[in-house]
């Protein structure tokens, strides 16, 4: 796929607007199986009028062109990070600026940071409501069959997950047909009910939305949210532009995506107005002859969608492990051509787990949406924040134009929020319980991290008067490479003075490596690598990765060996430190995160497997770390 920075031509533009409308558009493209179950009577059992039904459908119409095609197609696809987008991108910015507030920058970077985590709520609610909402027309197509609504659903979600181990090559490559033929077939329909009644098309005029809330008041406010339903996946689309850059989301959103979900809302909205007593618009909407082709094109967009979240919380993961926040998962590339398609096990199955949990708990999709609009909205929002920071920073507005457009989208984003805490009791906790949960693991690691980090600093030797010591008593040479992995070349780590300690020698070539994490998606290889040479045979080399990057020492090696620093895979030993954490410290860490911090060290992935190490070239020393 091209990075965002070059501009895609002809065919290539069409390629990627084609993969863009599955991947991107899966999450809001199937918004209509579920976004207007109960918008158009609220939740207070009222009968649908023509003015209930226009000032619904305004609210949709100006909610999809302000929300999506101006704040995230118009202005946040500009807000990249070298090409990458998304709340991760965006904190990276952030942290990439000197100036400003400390303290100010801290609390954007910790609202960011619980953004993340509501986006695990979303990667979790997702493949939930749009299987089930899909799932649900079985209810018109095959009455006889409702009861089994939900075990199919399960039954859906659980071959979707299982298959993910696979890789979404192959799958992938029908994302974007399927999704055609979805919009074509929901834009038709459309097109068939506002035929029947053209006067649903003056939901245009803004007037409509805002009557609506001047004379319904509070019941007007609440209706935002059931409407944010049909804005959900602008996050998404925000986050996978590194995937496809700007130009192909714009072709695909203003090209199909958006004329056809309009057209679907207008005409279920014309349903209503003639036939008020409907309660599933969407599959009542076709002719009884069309309900079960209907239902299968909906199930395969639902899966689309979900996989499309699914895909995306394994790329959050792979971040937010490389930024430092997560602990080191199995990360396995599962094609030999497209960086970006990756699997991780752990964030699978839980996921797995969460879903199915969700589908059994809330029972049908009309339930699922409290708990999905909380997620979405609180995204929205925080994604604004650090979105003014950027704007005011990076892009040198002018204060005045930043409060303008940042205070234009929070405005609508808080009433959006607002419109969906009133459910807190009705599903809206579960996405914010799951998201503080996903923070406080976030926050721990990243404390535990730095406090650990800090005690290993006051342990080391200065490197210069290492080797001084080493050349003033002698120690052996032996033959071949040793490569100490230390997370800060500034002195001579702790292993590698266990090693000299107990083996009293030194290999004739030693390497100190650091891994280190730019605050970019990626790193070109001319940038890769900063080595210097010191006495002794002594070298020290910094390496970087972008944030979109997986660490691959073996690759680094061959590296420095173009550079003239030669060190043979099969002549090269390589040394990791094994910390056994003790909670008896004194860092200012309360005693539960200790214990957390400890718990997540002891089950993230080995060093030796995520840095790609040989494992027949590989020696741990341990050492016990108060923490």
């Amino acid at each position: 796929m091209k990075p965002s920075g070059q501009q895609p031509q002809g065919r290539d533009l069409a390629v990627l607007s084609l993969t863009a409308l599955g991947v991107v558009y899966g999450d809001i493209g199937t918004s209509p199986l579920y976004a207007l179950g109960d918008a158009f009577r609220g939740s207070h059992g009222v009968p649908p009028t023509a003015f209930n039904v226009l000032g619904v459908l305004s609210l949709i119409f100006w909610s999809l062109t302000f929300v999506v095609s101006y704040k995230y197609v118009g202005v946040l696809l500009r807000a990249d990070n070298n090409g990458e987008g998304g709340i991760l991108a965006l904190m990276a910015l952030i942290r990439g600026r000197k100036n400003g507030s400390a303290a100010r920058t801290r609390t954007l970077l910790l609202f960011g940071l619980f953004g993340a985590a509501l986006l695990y709520g979303d990667g979790v609610i997702t493949p939930a409501v749009s299987v089930l909402g899909a799932v649900e027309g079985l209810r018109k197509v095959a009455p006889g069959l409702q009861q089994f609504i939900v075990p199919i659903t399960m039954v859906i979600l659980v071959v979707l997950f299982v298959g993910q181990r696979h890789g979404t090559d192959r799958v992938g490559k029908v994302f974007g047909p399927v999704m055609i033929l979805w919009f074509v077939t929901i834009a038709f329909w459309g097109v068939v009910g506002i035929v029947k009644h053209p006067a649903v098309l003056s939901a245009v005029n803004p007037v409509h939305a805002i009557q609506f809330f001047i004379e319904d008041g509070v019941k007007g406010f609440l209706i935002l949210g059931a409407v944010v339903l049909v804005i959900t996946g602008g996050e998404a689309l925000y986050a996978d532009m590194g995937h496809f850059g700007p130009r192909p989301i714009r072709v695909a959103w203003f090209g199909m995506v958006f004329p056809a979900l309009i057209l679907n809302y207008f005409g279920q909205g014309a349903l209503v107005l003639s036939h008020p007593e409907v309660e599933q618009p969407f599959y009542e909407m076709v002719p009884e002859w069309f309900g079960l082709p209907m239902l299968l094109i909906a199930t395969s967009a639902a899966i689309v969608a979900s996989q499309a979240l699914i895909s995306g919380a394994f790329s959050l993961t792979r971040q937010a492990v490389q930024l430092g926040y997560v602990p080191r998962v199995t990360i396995r590339h599962t094609s030999h051509r497209e960086e970006g398609q990756i699997y991780i096990p752990e964030v699978n199955w839980l996921l797995m787990i969460a879903c199915l949990l969700c589908v059994a708990g809330f029972q049908s999709s009309s339930n699922l949406t409290a708990a999905y609009g909380v997620a979405v909205t609180g995204t929205m929002g925080i994604t604004t924040l650090l979105f003014s920071r950027v704007a005011l920073q990076r892009w040198g507005w002018p204060l005045w134009r930043v409060g303008l457009v940042a205070g234009a989208f929070l405005t609508v984003d808080l009433a959006f929020f607002g419109a969906n805490l009133v459910k807190f009791a009705d599903g809206g906790w579960f996405p914010l319980v799951l998201a503080a949960g996903v923070f406080m693991l976030m926050t721990t690691w990243k404390i535990g991290r730095t406090a650990l980090s800090d005690i290993q600093k006051e342990s080391t030797l200065p490197l210069e008067l290492l080797i001084k010591d080493v050349e003033k008593r002698g120690v052996p040479r032996v033959p071949g490479t040793a490569v100490f992995m230390t997370s800060s070349v500034g002195g001579a780590p702790p292993v590698m003075l266990h090693h000299l300690k107990h083996n009293k020698v030194m290999h004739e070539r030693v390497i100190l490596m650091s891994i280190q994490t730019s605050e970019v998606p990626t790193v070109s290889d001319a940038e890769r690598l900063e080595h210097r040479e010191l006495a002794l045979g002594f070298h020290i080399v910094e390496a970087h990765f972008g944030f979109m990057e997986s660490p691959d020492v073996p690759r680094l090696l061959r590296l420095l060996a173009s550079r003239g620093l030669e060190a043979k895979i099969s002549e090269t030993s390589f040394y990791l430190g094994r910390e056994t954490i003790l909670t008896t410290g004194h860092s200012k860490l309360s005693r539960w995160r200790k214990r957390l911090f400890v718990y997540l060290s002891r089950n993230a992935r080995d060093a030796a497997t995520f840095f790609n190490l040989p494992a027949n070239r590989v020696v741990e020393l341990g050492a016990q770390i108060q923490l």
